[in-house]
C-alpha cells in the first residue's frame, strides 16, 4: 500500500467512523471503485492503527466523561452524582455486550458474505433508509437526556450496534437511531453512541494486535501505518467536534442529510460497479 492510499484511507476512516455513513462500507466500496488490490499483510496493520487513532480521538474528546466515570467507580464524589455516573457506566457495559458476543460469533462470516463492493454499496442505500426512518419514528416521550435511558433501551441500542457488522451499515448511525427510538435527543444519542464506540473500537484493535505479532509485515508498513493513524485521529477528532455541535443545534431531522448522502453515494457507486 502506498503512502497516498494509506492517507486516503485514514481520512475516510476518520470521517466515516463517526459520521453515520459506515466506515467499513466506504472502505469496501472505495477499494472496488479505485481497483485497489491490497494484500492482508499490508492492509491489516494499517487498519489496526487507523482504529487506534480513532479510539484515541474519542478518548481525548470525551476525556472528562471517562475520568468522571472512573472516579465514580472508585467511590469518589457526591453519592447522588456518583450513582448517576455508575449507572451510566453500566448502561455502556450493557450496550456493549451484544456487539462483543455477536461480533465474536459472526463478524468474519458477515464480512465474507456481504463484503463485496456492490453489496456494500447497496447496504449504504439501506443505511440511508435506516437514518431517514429513524428520524421519522423518533419518540417524543421523555426529556431526551442521557440519564433517562433505561436498561432495556440500552440493550436495544447494543443490538442495533451489531448491524454495523454488515459493510454499508453505520455503527454510529444504527446506535443513534436506537437512541432516538428510546426517546433520547439527537445530541444525547450521539453522545451515547460515541461513548459505547470507544470500548468497541479499542477492543477490535487489541484483538488484531496478536495477529500482527505472528505475521510478516512488509518493510515500511508500520511507518506508513503510524502516519496514517495520526491522520485518522486528527480527522476523527474534528469529526466528533463537528457532529456534537451539529446535533446540538440541529435537533429537528438531524439525520436526514446523512440519509440523502448515503442514497446518492450508494446509488452512484452501485451503478459504477455494476454497469461501468
Amino acid at each position: 500500500m502506498s503512502a497516498f492510499q494509506a492517507i486516503l484511507l485514514a481520512i475516510v476512516q476518520g470521517v466515516t467512523e463517526l459520521f453515520p455513513v459506515s466506515s467499513l462500507g466506504h472502505g469496501v466500496v472505495l477499494r472496488g471503485l479505485l481497483g485497489w488490490t491490497i494484500d492482508d499483510a499490508t492492509f491489516l496493520p494499517i487498519l489496526v492503527v487507523l482504529h487506534v487513532g480513532t479510539a484515541v480521538a474519542l478518548l481525548l474528546y470525551f476525556w472528562r466523561d471517562w475520568i468522571e466515570l472512573a472516579l465514580a467507580l472508585l467511590g469518589r464524589g457526591e453519592p447522588a452524582e456518583r450513582a448517576v455516573l455508575v449507572r451510566l457506566f453500566m448502561l455502556i457495559v450493557v450496550a456493549t455486550i451484544p456487539a462483543v458476543i455477536i461480533g465474536f460469533a459472526l463478524e468474519h462470516r458477515l464480512r465474507d458474505l456481504f463484503g463485496s463492493p456492490p453489496i456494500a454499496a447497496a447496504f449504504l442505500i439501506a443505511n440511508g433508509v435506516l437514518l431517514f426512518v429513524g428520524d421519522r419514528l423518533k419518540r417524543s416521550q421523555g426529556d431526551g437526556r442521557l440519564n433517562s435511558l433505561g436498561w432495556v433501551d440500552a440493550l436495544k441500542i447494543g443490538l442495533w450496534q451489531t448491524t454495523a457488522l454488515i459493510p454499508g451499515v453505520s455503527r454510529s448511525g444504527a446506535t443513534m437511531v436506537g437512541g432516538l427510538l428510546a426517546g433520547l435527543s439527537h445530541e444525547a444519542s450521539a453522545h451515547f453512541s460515541f461513548l459505547i464506540a470507544t470500548p468497541i473500537i479499542i477492543g477490535a484493535a487489541v484483538l488484531e494486535i496478536p495477529k500482527l505479532m505472528h505475521s510478516s509485515v512488509p518493510p515500511g508498513t508500520l511507518e506508513t501505518a503510524m502516519g496514517a493513524g495520526v491522520v485518522a485521529g486528527v480527522v476523527a477528532y474534528a469529526s466528533i467536534a463537528f457532529l456534537m455541535r451539529y446535533f446540538r443545534t440541529h435537533e429537528f431531522q438531524s439525520l436526514r442529510p446523512f440519509a440523502y448522502y448515503c442514497w446518492v453515494a450508494g446509488s452512484l457507486s452501485l451503478t459504477w460497479l455494476l454497469f461501468i
